[in-house]
């Protein structure tokens, strides 16, 4: 399945501004780093020898791992409690980072939905009401949940008639997830509990009798990080019943590394099964199955797509037809319906031809509402919003506020209204009512900043990778920058898995912009943000095209004098982690400073935890002499080199993290501090009650930004800067049309 992002609803909020001055002097004596040992493990592949003096780091749980943790951490702390700034950046993030923000709100029965953070909230509480003008009234407060807040809310999902709600709930972080079943007017819950889920959500039977559900079986005791994601199926669940008795209702026994997600159509009648092949998944190759819930007895599942030959996403039904965006010989994506009791392929119909612009697959970029399709498709790395007749015919393009992103457009074919967000860089998201009948869009709800964003730019540009292909950058920074080539600039980026890297609102990047710093974001092969074509240019043995167009944005920056390599930090996480991996082991000339979250670093044991073995799509496999060629060529523990000058890096992974378990970034972290032979700091951050997304709550992410950027701020050696920026007054997104 697709290397999915983290779930969260989490709103972020600020209250009024105040001055900063950041004081900084030169750079903290040398970190002494505490004794790692290595062991004289050697292991011999397709005739190559391999040490792993670090395997012994996999064991999370043993003494030895845990006296690692505790040293390592002693060692970041103390560096990075004795910066300069630290308080001054802390006191502006939290102004930044408070303030009140809104969810979607999407629509059940008679009930509306919606998330709302005060700015004073660590978690977003969930309000009911039974019109948009009705005084909505409190449906789950997940700041009540834990006193520590190391329980997280993770995601809704509303009964068809809106009298009830599951909602999942993850511990410290992780990816497993429990769903608990609430009542939306009373706030009294069913007793049972579906537990040990991961990624997808469940869905209410069409009468609301009862959960479809995609669960793995129950991990060992103290395996929970490593354990890997087999055994997966589909169960339904009837409320009022023991779990233990939940029906099987989809699996297949003799693929245990298959997944599961379930939807269900619109009319209830077609419950639809996405399953993914561990050892092909995560780029939205997927085999799909409808199975006839009307039918009494054991339903057999239909195939509708199988043998993992293209992409396909459910995006909704209609009188009786089944709609997917599909890659199957369209690599930007198109439209087609399938009549799920004769679904032989000569009778599938294309309702939207594939276009110069990518209809995206990793996420739902598609929706049936009130008859019509909604699609959200990228042009240049920005969203653009079609609506289309359901014979595929145009009907319109929602006019947007300008270029950036938009999420949303959720609801049923009968519905004549939807909401969506739009954010860019400069601009928190901000949510829309949009009204089917007329075409328009409509303000419903705008935050309110702490910063004046009349005072930054953003802008695109493109710039050429190493093999001359022009590829899309975005800029923010303030106005009148100087391009003198001694701008403190972060270069952030993803490249993989199809994902395409889109402009959103990040509060940490105004107090980097604040301070005169230039963000970037470069759109990499290996996402999607120019369909299948642009990611399948960047995988497996070709991967090493995801670091070269990297370390061309990052030329191109100095070239054009935006900064230099004294100036230059980068960041990525997860699938991005690796990517900073790969670039500073590569090129440690180029960079000043790195952040690698949470990263895929041993690329030659990465399938044998949690997720990994969905990964070998993207990657290839170890386990190929082919794919364990180029793995080992760029695989981040394997490449460090002693006797390099390497750029000062905060390596960061979460305690709670089952996706990318915390292992990679310790083994990495022992072999570039016994490696580095330059004055920067090697550092390991393991951020505690955070899993692969980082820590849930708003303080989690006030904490974690001051480490980050007050690390990048003393090792760039940022000029000190007072900021007087006035809060924009009853300031909000604008371009309601």
């Amino acid at each position: 399945m697709r290397f999915k992002p983290t779930i969260r609803q989490i709103a972020v909020t600020a209250a009024g501004c105040l001055s900063v001055c950041l004081s900084l002097c030169a750079q903290a004596e040398p970190v002494k780093y505490p004794e790692t040992r290595q062991s004289d493990l050697v292991e011999t592949h397709f005739g190559i020898r391999v040490p792993d003096p670090y395997r012994w780091l996999e064991e999370i749980d043993s003494s030895e791992t845990q006296a690692f943790v505790r040293q390592q951490s002693a060692v970041t702390d103390h560096y990075l409690g004795s910066l300069h700034g630290r308080p001054q950046l802390r006191k502006r993030l939290a102004q930044l980072y408070r303030y009140e923000r809104f969810g979607i709100p999407f629509q059940a029965g008679g009930h509306y939905f919606f998330t709302r953070n005060s700015g004073q909230q660590d978690q977003s509480v969930l309000y009911s009401a039974t019109s948009l003008t009705a005084k909505p009234r409190v449906a789950l407060d997940p700041n009540r949940l834990s006193s520590d807040g190391h329980l997280a809310v993770v995601g809704y999902v509303p009964s068809h008639d809106g009298e009830w709600f599951a909602y999942g709930v993850s511990e410290s972080g992780s990816d497993w997830t429990e769903w608990r079943i609430r009542q939306t007017t009373t706030g009294v819950e069913r007793p049972e509990v579906i537990r040990y889920t991961k990624y997808y959500a469940p869905v209410f039977s069409n009468d609301d009798r009862g959960m479809y559900y995609s669960a793995f079986q129950a991990p060992l005791s103290g395996t929970e990080l490593e354990a890997q994601d087999v055994d997966n199926a589909v169960f339904f669940h009837f409320f009022g019943t023991d779990t233990a008795t939940d029906v099987k209702v989809f699996a297949q026994s003799e693929h245990a590394d298959w997944q599961y997600e379930p939807s269900i159509s619109a009319d209830g009648k077609w419950l639809i099964i996405a399953a993914g092949e561990g050892q092909v998944g995560d780029k939205g190759v997927e085999n799909i199955y409808a199975i006839d819930l009307t039918r009494t007895g054991t339903a057999q599942a239909v195939p509708l797509f199988e043998n993992f030959e293209a992409a396909y996403m459910f995006a909704g039904s209609d009188q009786g037809l089944l709609y997917f965006v599909t890659t199957r010989d369209a690599p930007n994506g198109k439209i087609i319906a399938v009549d799920p009791i004769a679904p032989a392929e000569q009778r599938w119909r294309t309702v939207i031809a594939e276009g110069n612009d990518a209809i995206s697959i990793t996420e739902k970029s598609a929706a049936i509402i009130g008859h019509r399709l909604i699609v959200r498709s990228l042009h240049d790395a920005h969203s653009q919003v079609t609506v289309y007749h359901l014979d595929g015919t145009t009907q319109h393009v929602i006019p947007l506020p300008g270029p950036g992103t938009v999420h949303g457009f959720d609801g049923l074919p009968q519905d004549q209204q939807s909401f969506y967000s739009f954010t860019d860089l400069i601009t928190p998201a901000t949510v829309y009512r949009y009204d089917l009948t007329s075409g328009n869009s409509t303000l419903f709800k705008a935050p309110r900043v702490a910063f004046d964003p009349a005072r930054f730019e953003e802008r695109q540009v493109f710039y050429r990778a190493k093999d001359g292909t022009r590829s899309p950058m975005l800029l923010a920074y303030r106005k009148g920058l100087t391009l003198n080539g001694l701008n403190p600039t972060l270069l952030y980026a993803y490249g993989g898995f199809g994902i395409p890297t889109l402009p959103a609102f990040n509060a940490s990047h105004i107090a980097w912009l604040e301070m005169g710093g230039v963000y970037a974001m470069a759109n990499i092969r290996g996402g999607g943000e120019y369909g299948d074509a642009w990611h399948r240019q960047a995988i497996r043995e070709n991967k090493q095209i995801v670091f070269d167009d990297f370390i061309a944005a990052a030329e191109w920056l100095i070239s054009e004098h935006y900064t230099s390599t004294a100036k230059l930090a980068i960041e990525g996480r997860s699938n991005g982690g690796l990517l900073m991996g790969a670039c500073i082991t590569q090129r440690p000339d180029l960079f000043g400073a790195a952040i690698a979250q949470v990263g895929v670093m041993d690329m030659l044991r990465f399938d044998r935890f949690g997720q990994g073995a969905g990964w070998t799509g993207d990657y290839g496999s170890p386990q190929d002499p082919n794919g364990f060629k180029a793995l080992l060529a760029y695989s981040p523990v394997h490449n460090v080199k002693r006797q390099q000058h390497y750029p000062a890096t905060l390596i960061v992974t979460g305690d709670h993290d089952t996706r990318v378990m915390p292992a990679h970034s310790f083994k990495f972290a022992a072999a570039m501090q016994a490696a580095q032979s330059g004055p920067a700091p090697i550092l390991l951050m393991i951020e505690k009650s955070s899993g692969h997304g980082g820590g849930p709550t708003v303080t989690q992410a006030i904490d974690q930004a001051t480490d980050v950027y007050t690390f990048l701020m003393n090792n760039l050696r940022m000029s000190p800067i007072a900021r007087h920026d006035q809060p924009a007054r009853g300031f909000a997104a604008t371009g309601a049309h």
